[in-house]
């Protein structure tokens, strides 16, 4: 069972983006030091709901902080972004980092980060298949070249060439279809819960090659106290960070009903006592057979509490979810 640590670089209110990002980065190394497997990092442009513009950056900050843990990309947002440029630097990281870096990208929607890098909306409506594809290949080739509809150009050497296999990030029954077909492991995100995730991964239809599913985690005293934090510092983030996704195109977005989105995330996620956590998280490997899951620790807001939880999880969670057995075995 391997278990990591997901890091929005949430912009809580009151905290200047300039502090999370560093704040972002002293969590991975605390990470390590509590003995969780990996830390992945997420991207957004131009909002409060992550401040971290690019994530293969920070997690090259944070790589270079660290000796053990593996660093990774959740995502990296290839709609918005050239596939042979992000391998390269992917390829960079991989190479000076031995081998400690995992790439993770998504569509990523409609907002205005295409606009603004020129990339625009067709990339995002029909363009992820081709720029995965065309990722792929220069993740996995000592050449490149393309001739599609969105990227053409000749045969060039890839420098450093290296040999990775992105995860892609999966929230449709197209984009399991999509990693399904190239064998690529998905990464499943927090607003799913169980059943959702073991949907999509009977949807996946073959053997798992590593899927990643993100989850909140947050452990207290009592599950009451836990909820409680929550419940207190989390709709002040996510009410105007989900507000600031701005469609490019000025369409209609759902808006959340934020408290309703928190009650979810702690009544399916690990959220509460330790014992409550080992539970849960033991009950979604049950459910779904996942062997990876990354927990969302700054969900409390201050990088205190930040801190805290990370080592509170792996020193009260993580030995014995580790000692759990696989799925469809039972304890000798």
């Amino acid at each position: 069972m391997r278990i990591g640590v997901f890091l929005i670089a949430a912009g809580f209110p009151g905290r200047e983006p300039g502090q999370v990002l560093r704040d972002t980065v002293e969590a991975v190394v605390v990470a390590e030091e509590a003995g969780f497997d990996d830390a992945w990092i997420a991207e957004h442009h131009f909002m409060s709901y992550g401040v971290c513009p690019s994530a293969v950056t920070l997690a090259g900050v944070a790589l270079g902080r660290t000796s053990r843990i593996r660093v990774g990309t959740a995502v990296s947002v290839l709609s918005a972004r050239h596939p042979v440029e992000l391998a390269e630097q992917a390829a960079i990281l991989d190479q000076v980092s031995g081998g400690r870096f995992a790439l993770g990208v998504g569509r990523g929607g409609p907002w205005v980060e295409l606009e603004v890098f020129g990339t625009g909306l067709p990339r995002f409506e029909r363009g992820f298949r081709e720029s995965l594809d065309l990722l792929c290949a220069a993740l996995g080739q000592d050449t490149v070249s393309a001739d599609g509809e969105f990227f053409r150009f000749r045969e060039v050497p890839m420098v450093p060439a290296v040999r990775l296999r992105p995860v892609v990030a999966c929230t449709s029954p197209g984009t399991v279809a999509l990693a399904a077909e190239r064998g690529l492991p998905m990464l499943l995100g927090m607003h799913v819960g169980d059943e959702g995730r073991a949907e999509l991964l009977r949807s996946y239809g073959h053997e798992d090659p590593g899927h990643v599913a993100a989850a909140v985690g947050y452990v207290a005293d009592s599950t009451a106290r836990a909820v409680g934090e929550l419940r207190a510092a989390m709709p002040g983030w996510l009410g105007p960070g989900l507000a600031g996704y701005l469609p490019v195109d000025g369409r209609q977005v759902p808006r959340r009903d934020v408290a309703a989105y928190v009650d979810f995330l702690c009544d399916a996620h690990p959220v509460g006592s330790a014992d409550l956590c080992v539970e849960r998280i033991e009950r979604t490997v049950a459910r779904t057979g996942l062997r990876h899951l990354i927990l969302m620790v700054e969900g409390a807001g201050p990088q205190a509490r930040t801190l805290d939880n990370i080592r509170r999880l792996g020193a009260e969670v993580l030995p014995r979810v580790r000692q759990a057995p696989p799925p469809g075995r039972s304890a000798a």
